[in-house]
C-alpha cells in the first residue's frame, strides 16, 4: 500500500497547556525546532589572526547547522524548511555574498579554502534536498502542494536560481539541470517571474552605459551651457570604473551560468530582443571600457590588471551568451525537427543574423569564437531551397566586419558532422562549460593581420606597451612573433604569466633592435632607367656590345657591303613562306577538286531537268 504524501499526514503531539495528545499536520509551525541560524560572511581579504578565527568560527557554526539540518527527518526537515525564518537568511545571505570564481586572482589560505568547500558543499545539498518532491516511496510531497509551498514560501525564487547555478555550476551541472528543470516543471509560474524578470536584467546593461555617458534617458532635457558633461570611463572615479567593471563581470557571468544549466529560458530571453540589445551594449561600451582600462594611470597596478582579466572574462561571457541564445532558439530546434517545418527557424536564424550585421565588433568576435560559415553551411544542408542571395549577402557582411577591424579570418573548412556536433553540445554539452576565472583563454579579438609591418606593428607594441610599461619593445616583438601578432593573446599571456618556454629565456627588458640597410639609397632609387636592359641593380649579365662612349661612328661603304644581316633575314622569311606553301598545297588542290566536282553535279543536275520538262 503506498504510503500518503506528506502534506495529507497527520501526527499526534502533547498540547504543552493542556498535556492532552491532539493531531496536527505534519507540516505545522509547532513543529519547528528553535535553531537560531546564523548569517553568512565572506573570507576576509586580509586575514588577520582575530578577523581569520572569526570567520573560521562563523563557518563553522553555519555548517554544522546545516548538517543538523539535513540529518533530520523528511517531515521535520520541510518544516524546518517553511517555518525557519533564520535559516532562510542564512541561506540567503550565502547566495549573496559567497565569492565567485572570478573575484579572487590569489587563492585563499588552505584552512580558510578547506571551510569554505565544507561550508560550500553543504549548501549545495541543502537547496538539492529542497527542490526534490519526492525522496522516496514513503517520503513525498503532492507535487501540486510542493509548487504552492516552494512559491508561496519564497523557497526559490529567479534571483536564487540565478545565485545557485553561478556558485554550483562547475561539476555539477548533471544535478543542477535536474534541479532546475524540476523547479519550473512543478512550478510553470516561474516561466511567467521570468519573463517579469528580463526587462530588469536589461536595465542592467542600460545603467552601464548610462554610467559610461553612452546613454541617457528618453525623459532627460538637452545639457544647458554650465551643465557638466556626461562622465566616460576614461574620466570618472577609479573607484566607481571599478565597480562598472565588477558589475558587468557579476552580470555577464551569472546569466551566462543560469543559461548554460537551464538552456530553455533562451525562449523567453529572445522575446525581449535580449540579443539585439546585448550585441549593441558589446558594440559600444566595451571598447570605451577596454580604451580606459589601458590609458588610465594606476596607482596600484594590480587593479589595473584585474580590470583587465575582468573585463575580459565579461566579453567572453556575453559572447558566449549570445551564442546560446542562437544555438537554443534556432539551431538546436533545426536539428531536432529535421522531418518537420523548419521553415521558421531557418528564416529567424537569417534575421538575426542580418540585425547583427551593423554590430561590427561584436560580430567580429562572435565570429572567431563561433563560425558563421559552419551555421550556414549547416543551414544549406537542411534546407536546400535557402536563399543562396541572402547567405551570400550575410557572409560578405561578416568579411566585411573583419575587413573593417582590420582582422584576418582564418580559412575554416565547412564539414557537416562537426557543425552538427558543435550545434548538439551547444549550451550544456561541454564538460568545461565551468572552467575557473584564472584558467580560461580569454583572448577575445581575432588574431592581427598576417606579417604585419611599419606603422601597423608599431601600433601593436605600443598596445602591449601602454599596459605592461616594463616591457622593453624588442622582448614584445618576439612575444608578438610567436602568438601570431596578436596584441590580446599576448597581453593576456603575460598577465597570467603563462608564456611558453621559448620566451621565459628572453630578457623582458630587451629594447628594440634597428635594422639598418647598407645601401639604402640603391634600395629607394626610382627612375625611368629602374630595370631596363642596362640597369646593372636588377640584373647580372649586361650587353656591353651595345655601349659605347660618345657618339657612335659612321660605317664605310665596305661595311655595309660586307653586312649580309639583312639579306639572311630576307632569306629566313622566303624559306618559311615556302615550307607553309608546301605543306598547304595539298589542301588546296583537295578544295579545287571538291568545288570542281560539285560544279560539274550542280550543271548535271540542272540539264536533268531541264530534259525532263522538254
Amino acid at each position: 500500500m503506498p504510503s500518503l504524501p506528506l502534506d495529507q499526514i497527520q501526527v499526534t503531539q502533547k498540547d504543552p497547556g493542556s498535556g492532552r495528545q491532539r493531531s496536527i499536520s505534519a507540516l505545522d509551525p509547532k513543529r519547528v525546532q528553535s535553531r537560531n541560524f546564523i548569517t553568512y560572511t565572506p573570507p576576509p581579504d586580509k586575514c588577520g589572526p582575530a578577523v581569520l578565527e572569526e570567520f573560521l568560527e562563523r563557518a563553522d557554526f553555519i555548517t554544522k547547522d546545516l548538517q543538523w539540518l539535513l540529518s533530520l527527518p523528511h517531515d521535520r526537515f520541510w518544516c524546518q524548511v517553511i517555518f525557519d525564518e533564520s535559516l532562510q537568511k542564512c541561506l540567503d545571505s550565502y547566495l549573496s555574498n559567497a565569492p565567485r570564481k572570478y573575484d579572487r586572482c590569489m587563492p585563499f589560505p588552505p584552512a580558510v579554502q578547506q571551510v569554505q568547500n565544507k561550508l560550500h558543499h553543504y549548501v549545495f545539498l541543502t537547496f538539492l534536498r529542497m527542490s526534490t518532491h519526492k525522496e522516496s516511496k514513503e517520503h513525498h510531497i503532492t507535487p501540486s502542494v510542493f509548487a504552492e509551498i516552494i512559491y508561496n514560501n519564497y523557497l526559490f525564487d529567479i534571483p536564487k536560481l540565478l545565485d545557485v547555478c553561478i556558485l554550483f555550476g562547475k561539476g555539477n551541472s548533471s544535478l543542477l539541470q535536474k534541479m532546475i528543470g524540476n523547479i519550473f516543471q512543478q512550478q510553470p509560474s516561474y516561466y511567467q517571474d521570468l519573463d517579469d524578470s528580463i526587462p530588469t536584467l536589461l536595465q542592467v546593461f542600460s545603467s552601464i552605459m548610462k554610467v559610461c555617458g553612452l546613454q541617457q534617458d528618453e525623459c532627460e532635457e538637452p545639457l544647458k551651457l554650465g551643465d557638466e558633461k556626461p562622465t566616460s570611463p576614461l574620466d570618472m572615479a577609479e573607484q566607481e570604473l571599478q565597480d562598472t567593471v565588477f558589475y558587468l563581470c557579476d552580470t555577464s557571468s551569472t546569466i551566462w551560468a543560469f543559461l548554460e544549466i537551464f538552456p530553455s529560458a533562451s525562449q523567453t530571453l529572445q522575446k525581449h530582443n535580449f540579443l539585439s540589445s546585448l550585441s549593441s551594449f558589446y558594440e559600444l561600451c566595451c571598447p570605451e571600457l577596454e580604451s580606459a582600462i589601458i590609458k588610465r594611470k594606476f596607482a596600484d597596478k594590480s587593479i589595473q590588471l584585474d580590470l583587465w582579466r575582468r573585463l575580459c572574462h565579461s566579453r567572453k561571457k556575453l559572447l558566449e551568451i549570445s551564442h546560446i541564445l542562437i544555438s537554443n532558439t534556432c539551431l538546436q530546434p533545426i536539428l531536432e525537427r529535421s522531418a518537420e517545418n523548419i521553415q521558421p527557424y531557418v528564416e529567424e536564424f537569417l534575421q538575426i543574423l542580418t540585425h547583427l550585421l551593423p554590430e561590427r565588433r561584436f560580430l567580429c568576435d562572435y565570429d572567431e569564437q563561433f563560425p558563421v560559415a559552419e551555421d550556414i553551411g549547416l543551414l544549406q544542408q537542411v534546407s536546400p531551397s535557402l536563399d543562396e542571395t541572402r547567405t551570400t549577402y550575410l557572409l560578405n557582411g561578416v568579411k566585411s566586419a573583419w575587413t573593417e577591424a582590420r582582422k584576418f579570418k582564418p580559412h575554416i573548412p565547412i564539414l557537416a558532422p562537426s557543425c552538427a556536433e558543435r550545434v548538439t553540445e551547444g549550451a550544456c554539452g561541454s564538460t568545461e562549460q565551468n572552467s575557473q576565472y584564472l584558467d580560461e583563454p580569454e583572448c577575445l579579438g581575432a588574431a592581427a593581420a598576417p606579417l604585419p609591418s611599419g606603422v601597423e606593428l608599431d601600433s601593436l607594441v605600443s598596445q602591449v606597451k601602454d599596459l605592461l610599461p616594463d616591457l622593453g619593445e624588442g622582448f614584445i616583438l618576439k612575444c608578438l612573433e610567436e602568438y601570431n601578432h596578436n596584441a590580446e593573446i599576448v597581453i593576456n599571456h603575460l598577465l597570467e604569466d603563462n608564456l611558453s618556454p621559448r620566451l621565459w629565456e628572453l630578457d623582458r627588458t630587451m629594447p628594440r633592435q634597428q635594422k639598418v640597410d647598407p645601401c639604402p639609397l640603391v634600395s629607394s632609387r626610382s627612375n625611368v632607367f629602374a630595370d631596363d636592359e642596362f640597369d646593372v641593380f636588377s640584373r647580372d649579365v649586361v650587353d656591353t656590345s651595345r655601349i659605347w662612349r660618345g657618339r657612335k661612328k659612321p660605317e664605310t661603304a665596305a661595311q655595309l657591303l660586307a653586312d649580309k644581316s639583312a639579306i639572311l633575314a630576307q632569306k629566313e622569311r622566303a624559306t618559311v613562306s615556302i615550307v607553309w606553301f608546301l605543306k598547304n598545297i595539298q589542301w588546296m588542290q583537295i578544295t579545287m577538286m571538291s568545288m570542281m566536282i560539285h560544279m560539274m553535279g550542280t550543271r548535271l543536275e540542272q540539264m536533268m531537268q531541264i530534259l525532263m520538262t522538254s
